[in-house]
Parts: C-alpha cells; sequence; structure tokens
C-alpha cells in the first residue's frame, strides 16, 4: 500500500465489488440468491450451524466433497495427530477431526441420476440464514424435463438446546405433474481432513475402526475412532418420512432410503435427527449408546425447532446489540457466529480459541493468540465462557513449564499455536501457494502469545470482578508468564538496559535479519512493552494477594524476594528502540530497506501477501520496512491511553500525542494489511485518535469474512478473532469502555459513520446493564437487582447508577 493510502470503501453486500458469494439480507437474516460454484466454499463457511460444542458446515446435503463443495463437521477440542513425509522431512501434525458427515440427503427421480446443482439444470436457488433463530433455510427448484419441476425445501440446525442434537427436514413438492421420487440418507464415516488445498500434501486420514449398524427400523449408527488420540465417536440417526423407510449399510456408510411417490402441489416432508456423542463426553458410559438413546427419544423436529429457537432467543437477550444499517447487519452475523463456535455450552469443555472457528480447517483448528481480540467482548456478555477458555491456558501451564525448560528458561513458555495438550503445534514447515515451496517456519517465536494470556486473565478478572480465578489459577499463571520474560531478559552493558532477543513480533513478516543465520529480531518494542506489563501487574497482584494464599503461591512456586527485585528492575530497564522519532518494530529496523509499494501494486494489484509474492520472485520481505499487519501498532489497541503513558513512564521513555502520531503515519503507510486483523485494530487506533480515515479501516473489518477480502481463505474457516473484534469495536473501542477498579469507565470517540450505538452487558453483579451513545449523549440503564449501584465514570465524570435506574449524561464538546 502506498504512504498514506487507506483500504477501498466497503461495497454493500450482494453488490459485484465484494466479491463473489456476498450476502443480501432482510432484518434478521444472511441470503444467497443463485447457484454460484465459485462461491461455495464461502458460502458454507457463512452459513455454518453450530452450538459452541460442535458445527456443520453449510454444505448442500447432496454434494459430496469435491472442487466445489467441502461438507464438514467438527466437534470443540477434538484433535488427532499424524506424521507425513513432505518435501524430504518427517512433518507431524495435529489437526480439528473433520468427523463423519451426517447431512447427507439426496434425490433422484427413480430410474434418474442423482439430482445436484453442478449436474441437474436448476432454475431458483436461494439460502437464508436466520440469525434470530439459529436455522439455516434453503429453497432449490429443479428442472426434471417434460413440465415436472421439483420444489426442494429444507431448515437444518444445530440445536442450541441440546448440543448433541442436529436435524434436518427436507419438503418435497412435486410441480406440472407427479413424480416418482427416490431419498437416500446417509451417515458417512469415510470423510478425510481435505479442505485447505495447501495441506494436501499431509496425511488427513484421522478416522478408523468404522462400523455401522441398525438399532430401530428408522433408525441407524455409526461408531469409530481417531487415529492416534483415540477418540471413540457414537453417531446416530433417526430419519423419518410419509412412507416406511428402509435401512442399509454399505462400507463405511450407514444409508436410509424412502420410496416416495409426489402428487402435484402435495407436500411430502422427510426428518432426520441425528446424535452426536463422543468419548470426551462426560456422564455417559459408551458414546455409541448414547447417541442411539438420545436419538431414539430427541422430539420431533417441529420441537426441536421450538426449543433451539428459544435457547437463542435467551442468548440474543445476553447479546444484545443495537447498531443501523448495513454494519449492523454484518455486526449481529459476526455475533452469531462468535456464539455459534463459543457458547455457553462450552462452558462446560476443555476448549481454547479455534481461530478459524469450527467452520473448516484452516490453521488445523488451532488456538493462537486470537482470544486476545475474543475474551474482551466474551467477557462483558458470557464470563463463564471466558472463564473456561483460560481455565483452557490453566490446564496447560505445566507443559508451557516444560517448554521453558527446554529453550533454558525458567516460567512458562506458551506455544503460538495450542491443540490439545498444550505442546507446541505451530509447523516447521509451511508452502508458500505462489511459489510452490516449502519453508522455514519460524512463528514459533511469537512468544509474546504468553503476554496475551497474562492480559486476558487480567481483563477477564476486572470485568467479572472473579477476585477467586485471579488469586489462583489466574495468579498462577501471570506469575510464571512473568518468571519467563524476566528469566528472558539479558542486560546489555552498552546501553544499560534489558533486552529480549530472538523472537517475532505480531507483524509475523519479519523473522530474521536479512542474510542472519538464525532466525529471530532482538528488542521487538510490542514484546517488550507487553512484557513489562506482565512483570507490572503481577508484582501489584502479590502485593494485593491475601497473605494466606500469597504465602501458598510463593512456596509452592519457590518464588524469593530476590527473584520479584529481578523482575522490578527488568520491568523498569527493557529496551523499547527508537529510530526518526517513532517507535522502532525492532531493533535495526531503521537500517531496512524502503519498498516500491508503487511499483508492487501496479505488477500485481492485490499485495496482501507481500512476503508470498517477494519469496517468489527469489527476495525476502525480511529486508523491507513492510509489516503485514499492526506490530508497535498493537499497543494502542490493548491499552488505553493514560496506561500506555505510564508504561513508558516506568520504562524510561516519555510517551505522549506527537510520538504516537508519528509512529502511527510511519507503520500505517508501510503495512499491506495482509490478516483480517489488521484493519479491526488500525480502525480501533484511528478512531481513537479522532482520523477522518477511521471508517475506511472499521469497513475492511467489517467486510473481511463476508467478502473475503483475503482472497478465498474464508472458505477454509471464518477468521473468529477479526469477528469478535469488530464486536469489541463497538463495544469497547469506539465507546472507549474500560472496566478498571469495579467501575466502568466511558470515554466515547466520535466517529461520523457510525454516531448512534447500544448495547448490553454484563459487569460483576449486574445483568443486562443497557447502554446507549448518540451523538453527545450517554445513557445508561441497570436493570432492577439486589446488587449495589453501579459506579460509572464519563469523560472524568463520575456518578453512581442504582438498579432500577436510567441516567442519561451529556458528553463535553
Amino acid at each position: 500500500m502506498r504512504p498514506g493510502t487507506t483500504p477501498a470503501p466497503a461495497p454493500a453486500p450482494g453488490t459485484h465489488r465484494a466479491g463473489p458469494g456476498c450476502g443480501t439480507a432482510a432484518p434478521g437474516t444472511w441470503e444467497y440468491d443463485g447457484y454460484d460454484p465459485a462461491a461455495e466454499r464461502l458460502r458454507e463457511s457463512l452459513c455454518t450451524l453450530g452450538n459452541g460444542r460442535f458445527a456443520t458446515r453449510g454444505a448442500l446435503p447432496e454434494c459430496a466433497a469435491d472442487a466445489v463443495h467441502y461438507p464438514g463437521t467438527y466437534l470443540a477440542g477434538c484433535y488427532d495427530r499424524l506424521t507425513s513425509d513432505v518435501a524430504g522431512r518427517r512433518v507431524e501434525n495435529e489437526d480439528l477431526v473433520n468427523l463423519p458427515d451426517w447431512l447427507p440427503l439426496r434425490l433422484r427421480p427413480v430410474g434418474c441420476d442423482w439430482l445436484t446443482p453442478d449436474t441437474a439444470t436448476v432454475l431458483d436457488h436461494r439460502l437464508t440464514l436466520h440469525l434470530d433463530s439459529g436455522l439455516l433455510a434453503r429453497h432449490t427448484r429443479y428442472a426434471l424435463g417434460g413440465g415436472r419441476t421439483l420444489d426442494v425445501r429444507q431448515q437444518r440446525l444445530v440445536s442450541m438446546a441440546d448440543a448433541h442434537l442436529a436435524a434436518l427436514r427436507t419438503e418435497l413438492t412435486a410441480e406440472g405433474a407427479g413424480l416418482a421420487l427416490e431419498v437416500e440418507s446417509a451417515l458417512d464415516g469415510g470423510v478425510t481432513n481435505s479442505g485447505v488445498p495447501r495441506y494436501r500434501d499431509l496425511d488427513g486420514r484421522h478416522l478408523t475402526h468404522v462400523h455401522t449398524g441398525t438399532t430401530t427400523p428408522d433408525t441407524a449408527w455409526l461408531r469409530c475412532r481417531t487415529r492416534t488420540s483415540d477418540v471413540r465417536i457414537g453417531m446416530a440417526a433417526r430419519v423419518t418420512a410419509d412412507v416406511p423407510v428402509t435401512v442399509h449399510h454399505v462400507h463405511p456408510r450407514a444409508l436410509h432410503t424412502a420410496h416416495l411417490r409426489l402428487e402435484p402441489g402435495r407436500t411430502a416432508v422427510v426428518d432426520k435427527t441425528v446424535a452426536l456423542h463422543t468419548s470426551r463426553d462426560p456422564a455417559i458410559s459408551d458414546p455409541l449408546r448414547a447417541a442411539a438413546e438420545r436419538a431414539r427419544t430427541a422430539p420431533g423436529f417441529v420441537e426441536l425447532r421450538e426449543n433451539h429457537r428459544a435457547a437463542w432467543e435467551q442468548l440474543w437477550r445476553r447479546a444484545r446489540l443495537e447498531v443501523p444499517g448495513e454494519p449492523g447487519l454484518i455486526l449481529r452475523l459476526h455475533l452469531f457466529h462468535v456464539l455459534q463456535t463459543l457458547s455457553p455450552h462450552t462452558a462446560d469443555l476443555d476448549v481454547g480459541v479455534p481461530a478459524r472457528g469450527l467452520h473448516g480447517e484452516a490453521y488445523r483448528g488451532h488456538v493462537f493468540w486470537d482470544e486476545l481480540f475474543v475474551l474482551p467482548y466474551l467477557n462483558l456478555h458470557f464470563p463463564e465462557v471466558s472463564r473456561a477458555l483460560l481455565t483452557y491456558r490453566h490446564r496447560r501451564l505445566e507443559p508451557a513449564r516444560a517448554a521453558a525448560r527446554a529453550v533454558g528458561r525458567r516460567g512458562a513458555l506458551y506455544p503460538w499455536q495450542s491443540g490439545s495438550d498444550g505442546r507446541e503445534e505451530t509447523q516447521r514447515l509451511h508452502l508458500n501457494p505462489r511459489s510452490g515451496r516449502w519453508l522455514p517456519d519460524h512463528s514459533h517465536l511469537q512468544r509474546h502469545v504468553g503476554s496475551a494470556i497474562a492480559h486476558n486473565v487480567w481483563q477477564y478478572c476486572e470485568a467479572s470482578g472473579d477476585t477467586e480465578f485471579l488469586h489462583t489459577g489466574g495468579a498462577e499463571m501471570l506469575l510464571e508468564i512473568a518468571r519467563f520474560w524476566a528469566d528472558s531478559a539479558t542486560w546489555d552493558p552498552h546501553t544499560r538496559r534489558h533486552r529480549i532477543l530472538g523472537v517475532m513480533g505480531p507483524d509475523e513478516y519479519h523473522d530474521a535479519y536479512p542474510d542472519a543465520d538464525r532466525p529471530g529480531l532482538d528488542d521487538n518494542a510490542y514484546t517488550n512493552v507487553t512484557a513489562a506489563w506482565v512483570l507490572t501487574r503481577t508484582l501489584e497482584l502479590l502485593r494485593s494477594l491475601p497473605e494466606p494464599r500469597r504465602r501458598e503461591l510463593t512456596e509452592g512456586t519457590s518464588l524469593t524476594d530476590t527473584e520479584l527485585q529481578r523482575w522490578e528492575e527488568v520491568s523498569h530497564t527493557l529496551r523499547i528502540p527508537f529510530h526518526d522519532g517513532v517507535i522502532s518494530q525492532f531493533e535495526g529496523y531503521e537500517d531496512l530497506a524502503e519498498l516500491d509499494w508503487d511499483g508492487y501494486r501496479a505488477r500485481y494489484g492485490d499485495i496482501r501477501r507481500l512476503d508470498r509474492i517477494l519469496e517468489a520472485e527469489g527476495d525476502s520481505v525480511n529486508r523491507y520496512k513492510a509489516s503485514k499487519q499492526a506490530d508497535v501498532l498493537m499497543l494502542g489497541h490493548l491499552f488505553p491511553p493514560d496506561e500506555l503513558v505510564a508504561l513508558f513512564a516506568r520504562l524510561g521513555h516519555r510517551f505522549d500525542d506527537e510520538l504516537w502520531r508519528r509512529t502511527v503515519d510511519h507503520y500505517l503507510a508501510r503495512t499491506s494489511h495482509g490478516s483480517t486483523l489488521s484493519g479491526l485494530v488500525h480502525g480501533w487506533i484511528l478512531a481513537r485518535c479522532r482520523r477522518t480515515e477511521a471508517w475506511n479501516y472499521v469497513q475492511e473489518a467489517l467486510r473481511g469474512d463476508v467478502a473475503d477480502v483475503q482472497g478465498g481463505t474464508t472458505g477454509e474457516g471464518i477468521h473468529l478473532g477479526a469477528m469478535a473484534g469488530t464486536l469489541d469495536l463497538v463495544q469497547r473501542g469506539l465507546p472507549g469502555l474500560e472496566t478498571r477498579g469495579g467501575a466502568l469507565r466511558l470515554d466515547p470517540v466520535p466517529l461520523p459513520e457510525l454516531s448512534s450505538y447500544g448495547f448490553t452487558l454484563r459487569h460483576h453483579d449486574h445483568w443486562g446493564v443497557r447502554l446507549r451513545l448518540e451523538h453527545r449523549l450517554v445513557e445508561i440503564e441497570v436493570p432492577p437487582s439486589a446488587a449495589a449501584p453501579l459506579d460509572v465514570r464519563v469523560a472524568g465524570r463520575a456518578v453512581r447508577v442504582r438498579p432500577g435506574e436510567q441516567r442519561r449524561l451529556e458528553l463535553p464538546d
């Protein structure tokens, strides 16, 4: 991107410029009209249905996995590890497993081929995702010749009321003439992980020991297990129709078949109800038995649908969001997908935040730092889910300690990519699809993920008031992360500063110095500032702990006063590099070459993945002042201005508006925005700086997945961090909302394009607090309860709002 340029304004959903497959919508829905094979993978991701436990992509039930379609069902936390031969090396990868496909249901006139939109004549086709009720509706009309038409209507759900159930209703109507129709439903255990082309050199056959059987005349089952993690999977399907249904088995599938005689204008109904259990479930003896019993006793489709709708209604009440126009619709779609991935059902699971949701196989379902963008939203609506996600990290504290020992450090080194057991899952090779070459991957050096976890602990406890977690598991994680940073800091007598060497920052482009014989960079500013923050906050926490608990913690971790003194020293002396009056991304950044941004844009057009372009040319992005996404600027997303001023002062530097303005300008002109998080962070920062170009970046963040701005990646799974981050932009970024010291603090910034919005939140003992901001007015309403008044600070003014009270406060000009 040329210096000073900004992303193009986002077009309306459905317009040609938005890219293939972008939806149109009525209130409360997201719709796709017409069948477009090129957009099918994107639609499948964005029409995924889930309940926080498992999710199923929005593939058409009659279509098998091929170059156009990719059905997939994914269970939160269900991983399997395989080894493959890639580029002459043995490569081990752990994947979120594509489970047996419960969705297949295909149709054909007797004696004819099976109908699919790729092989038959499609007269009309529409997908409608009902966001309010969590239903996916499909309507297709097939021309059959001889004046005959088959009208197919389907409704699909993955139950939010019963997290082990899914259902599909199919309504079939013949038009023009009667029709003899064969219907075949299946449970398919022959699936593989093959949804991401660049992973296809990796072994994706995760299911083994597939068996099928019958329990009752209308119910079939399938059982299998994962190859190395040995997760046992039980699935059962009950299929009912207006005629008798027969069951038979063709390995590795269990099949239901019905023969319907459709009279013109009369509708036949086929219902499929599916139950899913695994050996990860509590309170069962056997997954297959549990699945078969649940399928047998499940209510009919209508009752399932009503229970499901009621569960969604409760979720929407807790996550109420009022944003007008197209941005509001996209935000609602984002919230829908966040809740499908991380719902109250997630609170009962041992899972982390999958960066690409439960919507596909990109990033192999791994857990990165994306919780940094997700938990701030959940903290204020579903704190029980946040606590469960942080508990996932706490359960893996010992592997993090082992990882630190393996690199000669004390404390805890959390992995950049995490999966089942907390070991580092980052691949050692990655494929550049532009050059076709497998290249070394050093992203495990993004050790700042530990600071993200510590920040999430602190933010969760501030928002929820959960001192029990802060004093126990939270304190243990903070202590060990702080210990790692202090032990990683090396004293440099020349600069008289502590330095952290050999790391990568959030930018991800730069993983080494030009022509260096080892990976890693020194004194990444984001890493060092966040490390200082972790040390400072942990010292503060230790001082505030009740003495008995502090004694337990220090004795259990062999923490000494001498070590605490070192933490204090390091938190004041970590090196922050500067050049030309701006904060340097890392030591030596100023020596890198400037890139010919205009030339590369003219030659390639889209240069978001500049790293791949340069590598294919035989060059390296390590040589240039070019960033994939915010690095230094992430500090402005993570910390409010007064906290940044205090952090830099602690480190011996002056931080003021002018320094930040120069720093923002410098990196804004040198960022390619090769991540969906980039537009989000830049929009947040520019809005807080009251910059007129902020809205362009906000639009970029909003359309990141719906318009697939990263060029095909959304079809492999949504970008959960970016989706949740746009919600948090409205919740915390624009209103300047902070939860500190038991109070809600508000410092709104004007954004002319989004001047009126509102939302509800939960803060400590107050449920359903309603905030509305409009122009220069803030309205706060606290529902009736027995809780103490809510402390609110608005632009320096302190007010107490009692339960049952509503206050309207004017903002200063």
